[in-house]
């Protein structure tokens, strides 16, 4: 894994904030519903596979390798849109999800271990009308 070996575009590389590792987290959301499915991790090189093969490509933390999501599992994510926030240290996917995109099997990393918080209610708009 390194910067310098990979093709990503410098106009993009330049943009992003990696860690210390090289990596910059990476969402993938399902495309038309806006369900988040999972969190993966992308170096520059992961970044340019999934821009220019219509496939999320991430790099594995534990196996220290690249890994094409679903290219085992059968459960791929098909490239809709990527983008950088406004840092450039985080990536949006938006995907067409097949199957789970969780590694549990589950449909999304997040279906399993729901916190529950106090919920927050904001305040209603001066006047008593609530504002859009």
């Amino acid at each position: 894994m390194s910067a310098s070996a990979s093709n990503l575009d410098p106009k993009i590389a330049d943009r992003l904030k990696r860690t210390k590792d090289g990596l910059v987290p990476a969402i993938a959301q399902q495309h038309d519903t806006g369900e988040v499915l999972m969190l993966g991790w992308m170096d520059d090189e992961a970044l340019h596979r999934t821009l220019t093969t219509g496939r999320c490509t991430y790099w594995s933390r534990s196996r220290q390798e690249y890994w094409v999501k679903g290219e085992s599992s059968g459960h791929q994510q098909w490239v809709k849109s990527v983008a950088l926030d406004c840092d450039g240290d985080a990536i949006l996917v938006k995907v067409d999800q097949v199957g789970a995109a969780c590694h549990t099997g589950d449909r999304t990393c997040w279906d399993a271990d729901v916190l529950e918080p106090v919920v927050g209610e904001r305040p209603a708009a001066p006047g008593g009308s609530e504002s859009p």
